[in-house]
Parts: C-alpha cells; sequence; structure tokens
C-alpha cells in the first residue's frame, strides 16, 4: 500500500478540482497511482451526475460573451439548483467556456430536436443525391443516409459535439463532469449566438 502523502492530494486537488476527502479516498484505492485516481474521480462523478439528473434547476446564470472585436457574441443560459453554486467560481467558468464554446462551434441547437426540419431534409436531400451519385444500390442508400444524419446531428447539436478544449470529450462530458465536481444538478437550458453580417 503506497503512502499518500499531502503532496499528491494537492497535486490531485489541482488537477481535478475535486474535494481533500475525495483526493485522499481514490489515491487509497489507486495506491498512489495518481492517473488511475483521476479516472476513479471522473467515474464517480460520472455516477454523481447521473443521480442528479433528475433534480430540479430553478436557478442559474444568463452568461454574455463578447468575444474579441465584438463581431460575435453569445448569451447562454446556464441552470443548477441552488443561488449558492450559481454564484461560485466553478460554475461561472464552465458557463464561460461553454459560451466559449458555441462561439466558436456555432452549433444548430442543443439537441437534435432544437434543429430546423427543413435543414435536416435538405441534408438528406444532398447526402441520397451523393449515394445515387457514387452507384450506391437503392435499397441500402435509406441506411446510408439515415447514418449520415446521425453523424450530422453530433456536428450541429451542442451537448454531442465535441468539446473545443478537449475534443476527446463532449459538450455533454464536460457538463456531467462539472456536475460531479459542483455536486448539483446543471443544465444548459438555452443560448443565442449574434454575429455580425449573418
Amino acid at each position: 500500500m503506497a503512502e499518500i502523502t499531502a503532496q499528491m492530494v494537492k497535486e490531485l486537488r489541482a488537477a481535478t478540482g475535486s474535494g481533500i476527502m475525495d483526493c485522499k479516498r481514490v489515491l487509497a484505492e489507486a495506491d498512489g497511482d495518481m492517473d488511475n485516481a483521476i479516472d476513479l474521480l471522473r467515474k464517480k462523478g460520472l455516477a454523481k451526475a447521473a443521480k442528479r439528473a433528475g433534480r430540479s434547476t430553478s436557478e442559474g446564470i444568463i452568461y454574455s460573451y463578447i468575444h474579441t472585436g465584438a463581431k460575435l457574441g453569445v448569451l447562454l443560459e446556464v441552470n443548477c439548483e441552488s443561488d449558492f453554486v450559481a454564484k461560485t467560481e466553478d460554475f461561472e467558468k464552465f458557463a464561460k467556456d461553454i459560451a466559449m464554446h458555441i462561439a466558436a462551434a456555432n452549433p444548430a441547437g442543443l439537441v437534435p430536436e432544437d434543429v430546423d426540419q427543413s435543414v435536416i431534409e435538405k441534408e438528406r436531400e444532398i447526402y441520397r443525391a451523393q449515394m445515387l451519385e457514387e452507384g450506391k444500390p437503392e435499397n441500402i442508400i435509406d441506411k446510408i443516409v439515415d447514418g449520415k444524419v446521425e453523424k450530422f446531428y453530433k456536428e450541429v447539436c451542442l451537448l454531442s459535439q465535441q468539446y473545443i478544449k478537449d475534443p476527446q470529450k463532449t459538450v455533454e462530458d464536460v457538463l456531467k463532469e462539472t456536475i460531479g465536481k459542483i455536486g448539483e444538478n446543471i443544465q444548459i437550458k438555452r443560448f443565442a449566438r449574434f454575429q455580425i453580417g449573418e
């Protein structure tokens, strides 16, 4: 059994933002292995997030982000369970990071249901024409088109987009990690992105 030092706990806290006791516990569980401890904390955070998913989020903030040059801006509503959490640095940092992601990635909606149906129909037509052009058999074209539409949703829906600060994660992964870290249910409620000339 590896000795868990105060320095190890401090490093893990700096890397994850988790509480002292949680860091001590997972370091002991991981036998002092820092990478394993980080993985354990992430798993525990995701488990906490799943438990909190149904809880009411009636507090929160409206966050505004104006990109350098004032030609692009985002308004974002992020909700949480308590006014106390809404005022924390971690919660505000999360809102800022998501607003910056929206500015950069230009999502069409939060989830597939938010994407304008006419956009989806147009994409379907384009994919279908591509498949016909490539000489794909008629009986498999619809399945291929459905697969391409699913991929399109992942690219244009905020929660399923690759997170700009860490493409190994989706925005939803970052949301769940933040729920685990903060200890309250958090919801990205809505957003609007404004750009000069658009």
